[in-house]
């Protein structure tokens, strides 16, 4: 225990107080810590490998490991570490000037947002034959597409029978499609801006009443749209600001990615990578993105974020599906849209939605891209489901004899649903060679039976 403590005392000599910082000063956090960790009266039972780790972490900030990451024209205790540059300090006229240099950033990127006309790469519709297989369009029925994305989905649909189509889509650019296609064919698309929570208030204005629609198409995920635009901020491989929000700012309301790294504590940011990503280092990440805000700036654009995460995983190789590589910052990007857009809530709604919404025999078809996607919807047709929400656990009861009379085993059991597919079905060899983003996909389809 006595090396590690000498370690934290020169580590400490690295890192003089700065008394006009406050509570604010990481120096003092990390002198108090140190202090509370080997004055303990409990110091044999002290996490030498927590120890460990957290010096590393400590060290890199020390040495200054992000200085090449984010550059500044200001030296600081912040952002230079060494003795002399820790003798100067961040005056408020510098913190003013770094707080209108953001507001700057962010005016230019929301201006490129708003103004520039940007051509967008239609998305190619995913598992296409088999979603509309499974859908099975009749003339003069009602059908909704969920989630219109570029229309590939619902042109099919249109083209397969003489039926009416409503269109939902969350984003103003998919709803300015579906407006274009709603021209191209005249009252047959009834085009709707909203979130599935939206859904009721929006047919309620059409006269759409309950056990009225054929059939339901559900196409979850990002489409190419929000992808290939990296203004959005969806995309790893385009530079942009960190925004995320499929509704593209159309509830001022809502948060950004970037608020959100900005915002939010270490404990959630690692639950939001653990639960959401399913990320293995969420924890590692975390702290590494509360050190970066603490001592050099908040995270605003995906790259820097990028470079974030792989500084946390500077040796490793990560493979998709197709054993290609894959950036070690996919996960949390899929995190932070899925917590920002709140999908999960919306995918459970847009379940239920489809339980009052279609009529007997109506068809329900999904396709989703990842497991906490398919778990939701595959519980819903098991009828695995509490109060309307799907199961988080396997299981209603961990212990089956818990319940003994086939009357409580088939009330748990009950379910509107019988799955058409026995099961789940995946893209084929040939279109995942065509549009490799099909590759994670995964179909389910049900007919409510009552």
């Amino acid at each position: 225990m006595t090396s590690q403590y000498k370690k934290f005392v020169k580590l400490i000599a690295k890192w003089p107080l700065d008394a006009t910082k406050g509570e604010r000063d990481l120096g003092k956090v990390i002198r108090d810590k140190v202090k509370a960790a080997f004055e303990s009266t409990e110091r044999v039972n002290l996490d030498s490998e927590l120890c460990n780790r957290q010096y590393a972490s400590l060290n890199r900030l020390a040495d200054n490991h992000y200085k090449n990451k984010y550059k500044r024209s200001h030296t600081s205790t912040a952002t230079g570490l060494s003795t002399e540059e820790c003798n100067l300090m961040l005056s408020s006229e510098v913190l003013t000037y770094l707080k209108e240099e953001n507001k700057v950033t962010h005016t230019i990127l929301r201006r490129t947002h708003t103004t520039e006309l940007i051509e967008y790469k239609d998305h190619t519709p995913v598992l296409l034959e088999e979603a509309i297989k499974h859908l099975d369009p009749k003339d003069n029925e009602y059908y909704i597409d969920m989630t219109f994305g570029a229309g590939g989905h619902s042109r099919k649909i249109l083209e397969s029978s003489d039926c009416k189509l409503i269109t939902l889509d969350r984003d103003p650019t998919a709803f300015a499609k579906a407006r274009k296609l709603a021209v191209e064919y005249p009252n047959r698309v009834t085009p709707l801006l909203g979130r599935f929570s939206e859904l009721p208030n929006l047919l309620k204005e059409k006269g759409i009443k309950q056990m009225s629609i054929a059939g339901m198409l559900f196409d979850f995920g990002c489409s190419s749209m929000q992808l290939d635009n990296g203004e959005r901020g969806f995309s790893i491989s385009k530079n942009g600001y960190l925004d995320m929000r499929m509704d593209a700012g159309r509830d001022p309301n809502q948060i950004t990615a970037r608020e959100v790294l900005a915002t939010a504590n270490e404990q959630e940011l690692y639950k939001i990578f653990k639960i959401y990503g399913e990320e293995k280092k969420a924890a590692k990440i975390a702290q590494t993105i509360i050190q970066a805000r603490y001592m050099i700036k908040n995270i605003e654009t995906t790259e820097e974020l990028v470079d974030v995460v792989n500084s946390c995983c500077p040796d490793e190789i990560r493979l998709d599906k197709l054993q290609r590589p894959q950036s070690n910052a996919t996960k949390i990007f899929q995190a932070l849209r899925i917590f920002v857009n709140n999908e999960l809530n919306e995918i459970n709604y847009g379940m239920v939605l489809a339980k009052y919404y279609l009529k007997i025999h109506g068809r329900l078809v999904t396709i989703s891209f990842h497991s906490l996607e398919d778990t939701i919807i595959k519980r819903h047709i098991a009828g695995n489901i509490v109060n309307d929400v799907a199961n988080p656990v396997p299981l209603k009861y961990l212990s089956p004899t818990l319940v003994q009379d086939q009357e409580t085993i088939d009330y748990f059991l009950d379910t509107p649903w019988r799955a058409i597919n026995k099961h789940v079905e995946v893209p084929t060899p040939e279109e995942v060679e065509r549009n490799p983003r099909s590759r994670s996909a995964r179909l389910r389809a049900a007919l409510k039976i009552k």
